[in-house]
């Protein structure tokens, strides 16, 4: 197999989020809520031509912050998902579904 290439973003790690997305389904893992989310920080980031330290500085967090969420670590506050979807010109949606 191949080596991956590397991301042609800086900050965008080697597997892109909604890799992990499907990692996770495939495992059981409720996790592809935040992964989503992830993934399209990463990109509406990038459309804006923002680096993290930007994008952090726009929404009163940190770069390392922003970094943790695009690689899909420890899920971010309500607030901070709010201040971020604020900074990247968004709105942010969250739906309650019964099962």
């Amino acid at each position: 197999m191949a080596a991956r290439p590397k991301a042609a973003h800086p900050g965008v790690g080697d597997k892109r989020p909604l890799e992990r997305l499907h990692e996770r389904i495939v495992a059981g893992d409720r996790g592809w809520f935040f992964a989503n989310i992830a993934d399209k920080v990463a990109e509406r980031r990038l459309e804006k031509n923002l680096s993290q330290r930007e994008l952090a500085e726009r929404c009163g967090t940190t770069q390392s912050a922003i970094a943790r969420l695009e690689r899909g670590g420890r899920p971010p506050r309500i607030d901070t998902l709010l201040r971020i979807a604020e900074a990247l010109e968004c709105e942010l949606v969250v739906d309650l579904v019964p099962r």
